[in-house]
């Protein structure tokens, strides 16, 4: 088993959402194509350095928006990322707003997600080989602290630390008695895509913000009450580009090497396993290889 104590070379993975297909100012920048086991992640990887921070961006929803919520393949792009190397994912997501204070156009660093997904793979651990890691807390507190030390340099940003989204299956947007539901529940923000992300992230030993750039009130809203497509998109674009601002300064502030992450992120699978690994099939590790090569 490899030593939790060594300095890790820090390679920043984006995950960008509606709107944001690439990054500007990445030197040496290529395209270029990833297999995995769990199948055909969602686009090319986007590889480069920005600002001496070696940088790894996905689309998504695919460049043109060709994929919905429900059919990414989020395993097979999380398991991509493990593979390039990645230490760290900023998933930037477009969200409607469940309170009248985060408006449209602001900026939410995500802290609790609640899933009501169900049409999705939401483990890397199946037969064969299992795991419980914890969500307790579903992002890496470091991360999202170097996220708001950047966004707040950007000076026409609406900003909200904390919060927590809501993830619906989609595609549909909610219905009226649904979006008065979540915000009597408390939350703050509502997507389609950060689950199972976030959960993948943490088995993977990545450490995962989220920041979900604002697009709409949701339907609860007198001023929303129904949600369209060409009104989030021309939201989505000018988010896209707050969203370009913050991963460059983001780059410039990151550091190219740290320890093993205070919040735990890096060693989630440390104590997770239940399967004893004497019995886990041969094939079942090949899949895995990727996301637990620490521990074999």
């Amino acid at each position: 088993m490899k030593s939790f104590n060594l300095p890790r070379k820090v390679k920043l993975g984006i995950i960008g959402g509606s709107g944001l297909y690439k990054i500007p100012g990445l030197k040496n920048a290529n395209w270029a194509d990833m297999a995995s086991p769990f199948g055909k992640p969602s686009d090319q990887f986007l590889s480069g350095t920005l600002a001496g921070l070696d940088i790894v961006f996905l689309p998504r929803h695919g460049r043109g928006h060709i994929h919905a919520p429900s059919t990414i393949n989020f395993r097979a792009n999380i398991d991509a990322f493990k593979q390039l190397g990645v230490t760290e994912i900023i998933s930037l997501s477009a969200v409607g707003s469940l309170r009248q204070d985060i408006k449209p156009g602001s900026f939410v660093i995500v802290d609790q997600f609640i899933d009501q997904t169900y049409l999705r793979e939401n483990t890397f651990f199946t037969s064969g080989c299992v795991a419980h890691v914890s969500m307790a807390k579903p992002v890496c507190n470091r991360l999202s602290e170097k996220i708001y030390s950047a966004a707040k340099k950007i000076t026409d940003l609406k900003l909200h630390r904390g919060g927590t989204y809501i993830v619906i299956e989609g595609p549909q947007f909610s219905t009226f008695a649904e979006s008065n539901l979540y915000r009597k529940s408390g939350f703050s923000v509502i997507g389609m895509t950060n689950m199972p992300e976030a959960k993948l992230a943490r088995e993977a030993e990545i450490c995962y913000s989220t920041v979900g750039m604002v697009t709409d009130y949701d339907c609860w809203h007198p001023d929303h009450e129904a949600v369209t497509v060409d009104k989030v998109i021309s939201c989505v674009n000018e988010n896209a580009h707050k969203a370009k601002s913050l991963i460059r300064l983001l780059a410039e502030s990151i550091e190219t090497e740290r320890s093993y992450c205070k919040s735990g992120c890096d060693t989630a699978l440390k104590d997770a396993f239940m399967t004893d690994a004497s019995i886990e099939r041969p094939e079942t590790k090949a899949q895995l290889s990727a996301i637990i090569e620490k521990y074999l």
